[in-house]
C-alpha cells in the first residue's frame, strides 16, 4: 500500500521564527485518499468500537463457561445493638455486642446442561462480648444445581454463547460493508475533484485555442481581410473563454476544500491529485458477480442471523409454557465449637476441625418445579407471534435476494454500456481534434468564418468533457460493483 507523502512548503527556520505552522502538501491518488479517510473517519472509528464491543461480549460469554473462583472475606464486622426476642412467655429485649470474622472460597464449574457444579469452604469466628465466649464454624460442601427446563426446553448458556458469536459476526460484516461504502464515497469525492481539475484544464485549453484564434483574427482585421463585426465577435469569444476558465478555477478550489473536509485534513494544507486517465476494459461475468453477491453481501447473512436468533426466541418463549424448576444436590461437612473468649483462637479452630472430621457428612437433595396449568392461551399466542415474525424474516431474506440479483445485473448492464460509450468517445476526441486542427488552418486561410470556427472549438471542448464524464462514470460503476459483491474485478481478487 502506498504511503501518504507529505512535503513541507515552508522553510523550517522561517517557520520556527514566525511560529506559524508549516503548510503540508498531500500527494494523493485514489488509494492514499481511501487510506487517509479510513484513518480519520469518525464513522469508521465508531464501527471499530462496535466490533470491539462484540468481541468483548463474545469473550465474556466464552469465559462464563469456564471455572470461576471467588473469595468472600469479612474482616471484621462489629455489631452493637438491641434485639427483640418473642416466645410464649412474651416479648423481651437483649443487648448484642459481637465481632465477626469470616472467610469463604467458592469454586464453580458451569456445565453444558446449563447447570453448575460447585465446591465451597468457609470458616468463621464469632466473638460475643456479653457472653464472653467465642463461637467458630468450619464447613465444606460440594453441590449441583441443575435447571429442569434445560433438558427439554431452553439451554440459556448455550444460547447466550451462540448469540454472542452471531452478534460478533454481524458486526464484522457491518464493518466491512461500511468500509466499502466509505471507499465508494471517497471514490466519488476523488473523481469529482479529478473531474473539476480536468474541466479546468479543458477550459484552459479552450481559452488558449481561442487566444490563438483571436490573434489570427486581429492580424486579419488589421490587414483589412476581416470584417469589424467578426473581429469584435472574436474578442467577445475570448472574454467568454477566459470567464469559463476563471469559473472552472473557482469550482476546482471549492471542490478541493470539500475534499479536504471529507478526508479530515486542514484546509490550509495543500493537496496534489494524481490519477491515470487511461483505462483497461474489465470483463465481468454476470453469473459470477451474482454468486459472489449472494455469498458475501451482509444483508443475506444478517437475514440468516435474524432467523437463527428468532428461532432461539421461539424456543425460549415455548419453554415458558413448560414445566420449570431446579434439581439441587449437596453434600457437606460442618464443624462447630464454642469456647471462652480467653482461649487462643488457634485452639478453638483445632476443636472445630476435630468436630468437623468426627461429625458425619450431611446430604441434601431437592426438586423444585413450577408447572403451568391455565394461562388462557397466552403463551401459545406469544409463540405464534414469534413464529409470524420468523415468517417475516424469511420473506425479507427472499426479497433481499431478488433485490441484490436485480441490482447486480443492472449495475453490470450500466457498466458495459458505460464502457461502450467510453470507447466511442475515445474515437470522437480524435475526430474532433483532427477537425479542429483543419478548421484552424482553414480559418487562417480565410476559407471559413468565425462562427464555424467557434462551432469546432465547442465540439472539441465537448468531446474532451464527454470523455472525462464517461471515464469517471465507468470507474465509479466498477467501485460500486466492488462494494456490492465484495470482489475487486479490476484486480481479480476477493476483498479481505
Amino acid at each position: 500500500m502506498k504511503m501518504i507523502h507529505r512535503i513541507s512548503l515552508v522553510i523550517l527556520s522561517l517557520a520556527l521564527i514566525s511560529g506559524v505552522k508549516a503548510q503540508e502538501i498531500y500527494r494523493l491518488d485514489l488509494e492514499t485518499s481511501i487510506l487517509l479517510a479510513r484513518q480519520k473517519s469518525i464513522r469508521m472509528q465508531m464501527l471499530n468500537e462496535r466490533v470491539n464491543m462484540a468481541s468483548y461480549n463474545l469473550k465474556a460469554a466464552l469465559s462464563r463457561l469456564k471455572t470461576h473462583a471467588s473469595l468472600d472475606l469479612t474482616l471484621p464486622q462489629y455489631t452493637e445493638t438491641v434485639r427483640q426476642w418473642e416466645d410464649s412467655t412474651g416479648i423481651s429485649f437483649y443487648p448484642v455486642r459481637q465481632n465477626t470474622f469470616r472467610g469463604g472460597l467458592t469454586v464453580t464449574q458451569p456445565l453444558p446442561t446449563d447447570g453448575n457444579l460447585y465446591i465451597s469452604t468457609m470458616g468463621q469466628n464469632f466473638i460475643d462480648y456479653y457472653a464472653n465466649d467465642r463461637n467458630t464454624q468450619l464447613s465444606s460442601s460440594v453441590g449441583l444445581v441443575q435447571p429442569i427446563e434445560a433438558f427439554f426446553g431452553f439451554n440459556n448458556n448455550r444460547m447466550n454463547l451462540r448469540q454472542a458469536r452471531l452478534n460478533f459476526e454481524l458486526t464484522q460484516k457491518q464493518l466491512k460493508r461500511e468500509e466499502l461504502n466509505l471507499v465508494y464515497e471517497i471514490s466519488q469525492d476523488f473523481f469529482q475533484l479529478l473531474q473539476e481539475q480536468e474541466r479546468m484544464k479543458i477550459a484552459k485549453m479552450t481559452w488558449e485555442y481561442q487566444q490563438e484564434t483571436y490573434d489570427v483574427s486581429k492580424r486579419k482585421f488589421e490587414a483589412g481581410l476581416l470584417r469589424e463585426v467578426e473581429a469584435m465577435q472574436m474578442e467577445v469569444d475570448l472574454s467568454s473563454a477566459l470567464n469559463e476558465y476563471d469559473m472552472a478555477k473557482v469550482n476546482y478550489a471549492a471542490q478541493v476544500r470539500a475534499f479536504k473536509e471529507n478526508l479530515g485534513i486542514n484546509l490550509s494544507d495543500s493537496i496534489l491529485i494524481t490519477a491515470d486517465l487511461s483505462y483497461k476494459p474489465v470483463p465481468v461475468d454476470v453469473e459470477l458477480a451474482v454468486q459472489l453477491a449472494m455469498k458475501n453481501r451482509p444483508e443475506i447473512r444478517e437475514n440468516e442471523i435474524q432467523i437463527e436468533m428468532q428461532e432461539m426466541n421461539i424456543r425460549r418463549q415455548r419453554a415458558e409454557g413448560l414445566a420449570s424448576g431446579q434439581i439441587q444436590l449437596n453434600y457437606n461437612f460442618i464443624g462447630v465449637g464454642k469456647d471462652p473468649r480467653s482461649m487462643p483462637i488457634g485452639g478453638t479452630f483445632d476443636q472445630t476441625w476435630a468436630d468437623l472430621t468426627g461429625r458425619p457428612g450431611s446430604f441434601g437433595i431437592g426438586v423444585r418445579a413450577t408447572i403451568p396449568i391455565l394461562d388462557w392461551g397466552e403463551n401459545r399466542s406469544r409463540v405464534d407471534l414469534a413464529r409470524s415474525q420468523q415468517k417475516m424474516n424469511y420473506l425479507s431474506m427472499d426479497a433481499n435476494r431478488i433485490a441484490i440479483e436485480r441490482e447486480i445485473r443492472t449495475t453490470i448492464d450500466q457498466l458495459e454500456s458505460s464502457l461502450r460509450r467510453l470507447q466511442l468517445l475515445e474515437k470522437s476526441i480524435l475526430v474532433a481534434q483532427k477537425g479542429f486542427d483543419i478548421s484552424r488552418q482553414r480559418y487562417a486561410n480565410g476559407e471559413i468564418d468565425s462562427e464555424a470556427m467557434a462551432l469546432d472549438r465547442k465540439r472539441i471542448s465537448g468531446a474532451y468533457t464527454d470523455r472525462l464524464n464517461a471515464f469517471i462514470a465507468y470507474k465509479l460503476l466498477l467501485s460500486d460493483l466492488m462494494r456490492k459483491t465484495f470482489f475487486d474485478f479490476e484486480k481479480n481478487k476477493a476483498l479481505d
